[in-house]
C-alpha cells in the first residue's frame, strides 16, 4: 500500500511541477508581446533549471476571413435586379408611348 501512496505522491508532485511550467511558459508569452525582456530572460532561466521546455501555442488562422468575401454574390444580384428594372422601365415606356397615341389618333378622329 505504500508504493501506491507514493506513486499517487509522485503523479501529484510531476503534475504540478508541469502546471508551473505551464503557468511559466504562459507569462513568459505573455512577456514577449509585452516587449518585457528582464523578466522574460528570468523565466526562460527558471524553465532550463526545471528542465521543461516551454510550450509554443499553435497559431490561430480564422477560418472566416479565409472564406472569399461575399461582395460578389451580392453585386451580382444587384445586377440582376438592375436589369429587371431597366426591362420593366422599358416597358412601361412602350405602354405609355402606346396610350400617347392612341389619344393623339383619338383626337384627330374627333377633330375631323
Amino acid at each position: 500500500m505504500g508504493s501506491e501512496s507514493d506513486s499517487i505522491e509522485e503523479k501529484s508532485a510531476a503534475r504540478k511541477e508541469a502546471l508551473r511550467a505551464l503557468r511559466a511558459a504562459q507569462e513568459l508569452s505573455e512577456s514577449k508581446e509585452e516587449g518585457d525582456g528582464d523578466v522574460a530572460v528570468e523565466e526562460e532561466k527558471e524553465l532550463q533549471d526545471g528542465k521543461v521546455a516551454p510550450l509554443e501555442l499553435p497559431k490561430f488562422e480564422d477560418p472566416v476571413a479565409a472564406l472569399p468575401p461575399a461582395v460578389e454574390k451580392k453585386e451580382k444580384k444587384l445586377d440582376k435586379l438592375e436589369r429587371r428594372t431597366q426591362k420593366t422601365m422599358y416597358k412601361l415606356m412602350e405602354e405609355h408611348e402606346k396610350e400617347r397615341e392612341t389619344v393623339e389618333a383619338d383626337e384627330e378622329a374627333t377633330e375631323s
